[in-house]
């Protein structure tokens, strides 16, 4: 059984899947691997120097690895969602082969549903937290303005919409206790598996 974790930005997914690590879950992480494809696929690397512009690295030609310029990619992403999804009709292709080709059955990813990675698992685990602690993590964890995190939460799909095609919820608001939420998940996947 292959199971989807997903939420928004600064839910706490990337928490949740430490403590599942924990537990020796492996959890592939399509953050990551997006980011490690970026530097190593050269299909990749044509795609979006064709999409943005030479700038869109920062290190280009006679390198097995690419530097991704971080500021030029967001920079065309905010622009519109059609340029949000040329980037992701690259990108997203080569994450998906990656994780099938992984053989690992756990996932995290922030747009499960919105990359239509979600037809590669079985099962849904939703990351959630109220708004303003999810605004909260992200202005201290990356140190950006309250503007920017909101333009990034505006991008991706509401709670509530994500809510209602997860088949788990872990409440991830800094209150309830994550371990028991997660064991009751654990427990059904087994009893569903």
């Amino acid at each position: 059984m292959k199971i989807g974790i997903t939420g928004g930005i600064g839910t706490g997914k990337s928490y949740v899947c430490r403590l599942l690590k924990q537990r020796d879950i492996e959890v592939y992480d399509c953050d990551e691997a997006a980011k490690r494809l970026i530097r190593t696929s050269p299909i990749i690397y044509k795609g979006l120097c064709q999409l943005i512009g030479p700038d869109a690295f920062l290190c280009r030609a006679d390198k097995d690895e690419h530097t991704l310029n971080k500021a030029a990619v967001t920079r065309f992403l905010l622009q519109s969602d059609t340029h949000a999804q040329a980037i992701n009709d690259i990108v997203h292709p080569a994450v998906f082969r990656d994780f099938e080709e992984s053989g690992i059955q756990w996932m995290e990813s922030a747009i499960l549903f919105e990359s239509g990675i979600n037809r590669l698992v079985d099962k849904v685990v939703m990351v959630s937290a109220p708004d303003e602690v999810r605004i909260n993590r992200v202005m201290s964890r990356d140190h950006i303005s309250r503007e920017k995190v909101m333009q990034w939460m505006q991008r991706q799909w509401s709670q509530e919409k994500v809510r209602q095609l997860s088949d788990f919820e872990i409440v991830n608001d800094g209150i309830q206790p994550l371990e028991p939420q997660i064991e009751t998940i654990i427990k059904q996947l087994a009893y569903k598996s």
